[in-house]
């Protein structure tokens, strides 16, 4: 076997030698990006585009989501308040987050850029415990297809939903399950009066095929023709409808409930530079221009965008809403619900 010559010997040890110092520099700079453990209820396609954005102006920071529907999240999130996993809370609704806050959850923090957010779209309080994102509201998806096969007109109208016709071709989401599905309850306990709302929902249940735990699959089912009519919102709406599925969006004349997705900071967190960093994101112009793909309405106004199938005057078709009330009488407003319509709820 031949040996290798000195100088040979030389040269090959002193680039193994800066091979190990990269190596070395390397392991450090990978090992120093922050894990930010993020809980929401974004829907799922949404999560790759917001996760590049944010990768993109923190190259440093790794988000890890935890990811369920609003009202699975929340009481994740409150059954963990003695022990919490979450360093950010994003995505979630305003009115879930009053909750947390009411449980002193929150870090309050005032994100670079705050005061371009409309004030009804953030926590009043300085520093907010939490900033509004966009506003997601109710839409009913209708089967246009499977109408006329079974001779149902289209509704106009939430009472319009009682009647006969309708009987088994209509599915909601749950609202302990579906922060949809809580801003339709609250919305019409609000618009119609706490009576009155308890008994158009009374007339509903009766047409009730199912209540499901999920805010899209109302329209996702009716889009694909296992129902008439999918009580939803209008970004699985209009999404659906794009996709060329045989639906038509219906806006309520009574108004239509809604609520904020928002983002906060869990207190006791960690990593409380990155978890800033996220919120200082979060209510960017960047992430505003993305939520508008998704949302006819994003927290500074003046950057919503108009979507396709969306009327233009979709804010003032938005019923008035009481995020604190709504907070407030959750528990309250469940219970009753609960005990009233349970017996339609979907198998989880």
């Amino acid at each position: 076997m031949k040996r290798i010559p000195g100088t040979w010997r030389q040269s090959l040890a002193a680039t193994l030698a800066v091979a190990a110092v990269g190596l070395l520099a390397a392991g450090p700079a990978a090992a120093q990006k922050t894990q930010l453990t993020v809980y929401t209820a974004l829907e799922t396609d949404q999560l790759k585009a917001y996760q590049e954005g944010f990768a993109k102006a923190n190259p440093d920071i790794e988000i890890t989501w935890v990811r369920d529907s609003t009202g699975v999240i929340t009481a994740k999130l409150l059954a963990e308040k003695s022990n919490p996993k979450a360093d950010v809370i994003m995505g979630v609704a305003a009115t879930s987050m009053g909750v947390f806050d009411a449980e002193g959850m929150l870090q309050p923090y005032a994100p670079q850029g705050l005061a371009r957010i409309a004030p009804e779209f953030r926590d009043s309080k300085n520093p907010p415990a939490w900033v509004g994102m966009d506003v997601w509201g109710a839409t009913i998806c209708f089967n246009t297809v499977e109408a006329a096969k079974r001779n149902i007109p289209k509704p106009e109208t939430w009472k319009d939903l009682t009647k006969p016709v309708y009987k088994g071709q209509v599915v909601m989401p749950h609202p302990a399950s579906s922060g949809t599905g809580f801003f339709d309850v609250t919305a019409w306990l609000q618009i119609y009066g706490e009576a009155e709302g308890w008994k158009f929902m009374d007339g509903l249940h009766e047409n009730i095929a199912q209540y499901m735990h999920s805010g899209s699959r109302p329209c996702a089912a009716a889009a694909g023709g296992e129902y008439v009519v999918g009580i939803s919102f209008e970004y699985r709406a209009n999404r659906e409808k794009a996709q060329g599925k045989p639906i038509d969006l219906v806006f309520p004349t009574e108004g239509l409930g809604w609520d904020l997705e928002a983002v906060g900071i869990h207190k006791g967190t960690k990593n409380m530079a990155a978890a800033q960093k996220l919120l200082d994101w979060a209510i960017s112009d960047a992430a505003m221009a993305l939520y508008a793909k998704n949302f006819a309405i994003v927290a500074v106004k003046s950057l919503s965008q108009p979507l396709p199938n969306v009327p233009a005057d979709y804010a003032s078709r938005l019923a008035k809403n009481d995020f604190l009330w709504a907070a407030k009488n959750r528990d309250k407003i469940l219970a009753e619900w609960s005990k009233r319509y349970e017996s339609k709820a979907a198998p989880k």
